[in-house]
Formats: C-alpha cells, sequence, structure tokens
C-alpha cells in the first residue's frame, strides 16, 4: 500500500486560501493605483521604492533582483524600461567592476512622491484599516519567520540558469 501523498489540514488550506487572496486582492488594487498615478508596473514600483530607501539612492543590480524576488533577465528588462524614461541611471559598481549600479535620478524620486501618497492610501485602506494595531503587529510577527524560512534558500537571481536544450 503506498504511503498517501501529503496534504494540509482544513485550517492549513483555509489560511492559504485566504493569504492567497488577500495577497491577490491587494496587489490588483495597489497596480491599479501604480498605473494611474505614475505609469508605473508594480516591479517598477518595487525597484524605485528600494531605490528611493536607500541612503544613497542605489543599488547593485544583483541586490535589487534578490531584495524583489525577480529574475536577473526580468530585472535588466525593467530597469532597462525606468532608465528611458529617465528615472533611473545604470553604471559599472565603484566597489567591483563586474557588477552593475543602479541610481534614482531626480526624476525618479519625482514621481516616487507622486505616487507614494496614494500607495500607502491602498495600503492602509484594504490592509490594516479592519485591523487593530495589537493584529497588525501579530501579523507582522507571523509573517516574519515565514519570510526569513523562505529567504533562508538562495535568492532567486543566484538560482543556477537552465540551459536550453541542444545548446
Amino acid at each position: 500500500m503506498p504511503d498517501s501523498p501529503p496534504s494540509l489540514d482544513p485550517v492549513q488550506l483555509g489560511a492559504y486560501f485566504d493569504l492567497v487572496e488577500v495577497t491577490s486582492l491587494l496587489r490588483h488594487a495597489v497596480e491599479q493605483q501604480l498605473r494611474e498615478t505614475g505609469d508605473l508596473s508594480y516591479v517598477q514600483f518595487q525597484l524605485l521604492a528600494r531605490l528611493g530607501d536607500s541612503p544613497t539612492g542605489s543599488h547593485r543590480m544583483t541586490d535589487l533582483a534578490d531584495g524583489v524576488v525577480y529574475s536577473r533577465s526580468g530585472l535588466t528588462y525593467q530597469v532597462s524600461l525606468l532608465e528611458r524614461e529617465g528615472l533611473v541611471v545604470r553604471a559599472p559598481s565603484p566597489d567591483d567592476e563586474r557588477s552593475i549600479t543602479v541610481a534614482l535620478t531626480e526624476d525618479g524620486r519625482e514621481l516616487l512622491a507622486k505616487v507614494l501618497p496614494g500607495h500607502i492610501e491602498v495600503v492602509n485602506g484594504l490592509l490594516f484599516e479592519p485591523l487593530s494595531r495589537d493584529d497588525v503587529k501579530a501579523l507582522a510577527d507571523l509573517l516574519a519567520p515565514v519570510r526569513d524560512h523562505m529567504r533562508s534558500a538562495p535568492p532567486r537571481s543566484a538560482a543556477s540558469r537552465r540551459r536550453k536544450s541542444g545548446a
């Protein structure tokens, strides 16, 4: 008799589906606000926000890819779009000539300042409004170890690339 496949109990399954639904609804609302206010994708906003939050206004491309959990090629494409709009600039890293650094421009800072109030409004209204301050703290306390556990694996940008068959 073969072993039965692993399963989730009803509480786990309910928590999983709730998390997926909340995440999907929140992301949809955030993406809509970012498109309407700044003509930005969610990933582009994440990149600008991470750069804007950095004391230097810059990050290495690899660190950005790890931070936003995005592939290297996908990040290169998104940064190219932002660079074309004058929102970021790329340059060789002063610490490692093999690395590329992305820096936020003044136009990038202005766009971030334009979209951020609406972003905060959406997040507050949808995610935090129905919760008490203690609930928000409990949510943060619950999610942090899950995030840390998931981040303990090598970052996506460090994963080995698959070779195409016949190459």
